[in-house]
């Protein structure tokens, strides 16, 4: 199994659509201001390339490390790690085979990526997300903004790297 680089880089992409959307003042983006105290002022003084550089830069590790949730068959290489899977003659290299042949392409649906994309959403952003935000006193409501997002987009990005690497 190789990493693809070229789904992870598109999959990366995804958080900056994604957020273009949900954060548009016509969606989420005038309560996620207030929620979050930025003000126009604010918006205006920063560095935008800098900021979409970093974000995509971010979304592409989120993106290589998500590969190794929704793609099963990678935990079948780490099983066989050290062990000389290359080789035909091997007995790993055969029993390897004969699992790859058998299960090699077993639930690389977009849906399943979702699906894991979803559960990864729930169980590392919410958590992350509500632990900084009850220290940084902040709304129910700037965590649901936030939390949605990231479950929405790790499903997208889930969904693609599972159907298409």
């Amino acid at each position: 199994m190789h990493v693809n680089f070229v789904v992870l880089l598109i999959a990366a992409i995804v958080p900056l659509i994604m957020g273009f959307i949900w954060y548009h003042p016509k969606v989420f983006g005038t309560a996620w201001m207030r929620e979050a105290d930025m003000t126009e002022d604010k918006m205006k003084s920063v560095n935008m390339g800098k900021i979409l550089g970093l974000a995509f830069l971010f979304s592409f590790m989120l993106a290589f490390s998500i590969q190794f949730m929704v793609i099963h068959q990678f935990s079948l290489y780490s099983l066989f790690f050290g062990q000389p899977i290359d080789d035909a003659n091997s007995e790993a290299g055969q029993f390897f085979k004969t699992i790859i042949d058998r299960v090699g392409n077993n639930f690389r649906t977009f849906k399943h990526g979702a699906f894991h994309g979803f559960l990864g959403g729930l169980f590392s952003a919410l958590p992350i997300i509500a632990v900084n935000a009850l220290f940084e006193r902040k709304s129910f409501k700037y965590v649901a903004m936030h939390v949605g997002y990231w479950v929405i987009t790790m499903m997208l990005m889930g969904g693609i790297i599972c159907q298409f690497s």
